[in-house]
């Protein structure tokens, strides 16, 4: 019985020759990406040049709706001069985001590859993972951390020297011959273990799908030649999904927008204190420091990815 093939009408060129695979590749991925070019220029393109136009200028309500005075650069100046907290919590953001993006990718991976393991129940397992992505709304998360932190201090005391503390994995790490700062860093992580679970699903579903296109023909290879489990994970496993590494870091400091102390402030002082120029400002700054931030990481980390051709 001979297979039915499906051929698409891939007749593009000038002079009526199919396109080659590749040239198919590029043009589906144009097609995957025109949702969200089309949503960014009907949807985003105005509201983001408003943005920075509101940043330059002075608003006042008037009877067609906001009257502008040009204002230049002043309410940039006012951030870094005048505000009180912004500076500090721009640098606290920027702290907690150098903690969280190693241990969300560190423990995302960790996650799916026990997840991509065989065992009953793993159906379960995956969404009890997921399950904080849909309930990672700001006000929920709000909340989740406030009882978090009020369960946290009614079970270490007022001495500080209960079980949720991390005084007993300080000391471990000392006496093992670890650094002060690589102590302070794991000390730092386990203490955040709530906020960094709660926001590596999305992560942890990115790697899953990485493992599970890994070729089960490389392990077998691999196990014939006498590979231990630790080797096929550092020689196979990690440079399969390194991709993914580069793809969830950008994920991940994008998404931390949502849930820092600084875009909190941004939105009040747009709407309840109604300053909407000193908070486009804001949000133009913390722009630029994040993108900034993602061309470093991305030309640091995309020399270091493995493609599999």
């Amino acid at each position: 019985m001979s297979k039915m093939r499906i051929r698409l009408p891939w007749k593009l060129r000038p002079d009526g020759r199919s396109l080659s695979m590749s040239e198919k590749k590029s043009w589906l991925g144009v097609l995957f990406v025109s949702p969200w070019f089309f949503g960014f220029v009907f949807l985003f393109a105005v509201p983001l040049i408003q943005s920075l136009l509101y940043s330059l200028n002075t608003l006042e309500v008037g009877l067609e709706g906001f009257d502008t005075t040009f204002a230049g650069l002043r309410f940039y100046d006012e951030l870094f001069t005048e505000h009180a907290t912004y500076t500090r919590l721009l640098v606290e953001s920027l702290v907690d985001l150098g903690i969280n993006i190693p241990s969300i990718v560190v423990f995302s991976l960790f996650a799916a590859t026990l997840l991509n393991q065989k065992f009953r129940g793993r159906v379960l397992a995956r969404a009890i993972f997921f399950l904080p992505v849909l309930l990672a709304t700001n006000l929920i998360t709000v909340e989740q951390s406030s009882d978090m932190a009020m369960v946290a201090q009614n079970v270490s005391g007022a001495d500080g020297g209960g079980v949720l503390k991390s005084t007993e994995l300080e000391a471990l790490l000392l006496q093992s011959g670890f650094g002060s700062g690589i102590t302070s860093y794991i000390t730092g992580s386990v203490n955040r273990i709530y906020e960094i679970i709660s926001h590596s699903g999305v992560q942890i579903l990115i790697f899953l799908a990485g493992l599970q296109s890994v070729s089960p023909a490389l392990y077998e290879a691999a196990k014939i030649e006498g590979t231990t489990g630790y080797e096929a994970f550092w020689k196979i496993t990690f440079p399969m999904v390194s991709p993914l590494i580069l793809t969830n870091l950008v994920y991940t400091v994008i998404d931390s927008y949502n849930y820092n102390k600084l875009s909190v402030l941004i939105g009040d002082t747009a709407f309840d204190a109604l300053n909407f120029s000193l908070s486009a400002a804001m949000s133009w700054v913390y722009f630029a420091v994040t993108g900034l931030l993602l061309l470093v990481l991305v030309r640091l980390v995309s020399t270091k990815v493995f493609y599999y051709e």
